[in-house]
């Protein structure tokens, strides 16, 4: 088993015995809430070399035919007591393309000649904790802001005839968080959540627009549109993707 699966199999196990790990029930004000969130996801841009210093800039997107893909997001919440909250996040992505490679690429110690063939595979996964500060609580206002803890398993790999180079990347990336919701009425609301974080090394950006609408007491469904943007330059790599999500999800609080 690779490390990048031993990794995405630890981080479910781990939303798993989460609900265990916590007191439950310690008083009224104590909830969990459990979201799914799936839709298609489709990849804007997608520019990448590597090396970064060395490697041939190519685009993913523009020379070949990146299909949409189907995506899935889990994300359990437990509200500690009066305006702290922590979360945890699983949030697997990876996209397929193939065609005629648009001019000679040497990739992470291969040549790929103009015209050949290519298959090509990008993964970004995302494993998060997040700790969340309810700043406003009022009527119509819900403010949160916080820090999410973000581990990213990535890899871009390009196949042609006996030729498969694969870059790999797990790493740690810390980052802001903010969630704002508006509430409409009794039963519908707006909300904008998201992590984000420029730095001289590169940047993310993960943040939904959506709207909420309560079905009961325990269950609310979400609809929206998300948007992940980012990347790195450095003598390794040089990567940067926008992705758009058409989102659907629901939230189930206990």
């Amino acid at each position: 088993m690779t490390n990048s699966k031993k990794l995405k199999w630890v981080i479910i196990l781990l939303l798993a015995l989460l609900p265990f790990l916590l007191p439950l029930g310690a008083n009224a004000g104590r909830r969990w809430c459990f979201e799914v969130e799936t839709g298609a996801a489709f990849n804007g841009q997608n520019d990448i070399a590597i090396p970064g210093d060395t490697g041939t800039r190519f685009s993913l997107t523009e020379s070949f035919d990146v299909k949409p893909t189907v995506f899935y997001r889990l994300r359990l919440t437990y509200a500690l007591g009066g305006r702290h909250q922590i979360s945890a996040l699983l949030a697997p992505l990876r996209f397929r393309a193939s065609g005629p490679a648009s001019l000679p690429i040497h990739f992470f110690g291969a040549d790929f000649a103009a015209g050949a063939p290519i298959d090509a595979t990008y993964r970004f996964n995302s494993y998060r904790l997040t700790y969340r500060y309810g700043l406003v609580d009022s009527e119509k206002w819900k403010v949160g802001i916080g820090f999410t803890a973000k581990i990213r398993d990535a890899a871009i790999r390009l196949e042609s005839g006996s030729a498969r180079p694969q870059k790999t990347n797990i790493g740690f990336v810390p980052l802001l968080h903010f969630r704002v919701e508006h509430v409409l009425s009794t039963r519908a609301a707006l909300l904008l959540e998201g992590d984000a974080l420029a730095a001289p090394q590169g940047r993310a950006e993960d943040v939904l627009l959506a709207f909420l609408y309560k079905i009961s007491g325990a269950l609310t469904l979400k609809a929206g549109y998300r948007v992940v943007e980012g990347g790195a330059d450095n003598k390794a790599v040089y990567n940067f993707a926008l992705i758009h999500y058409a989102s659907v999800g629901l939230l189930f609080n206990f």
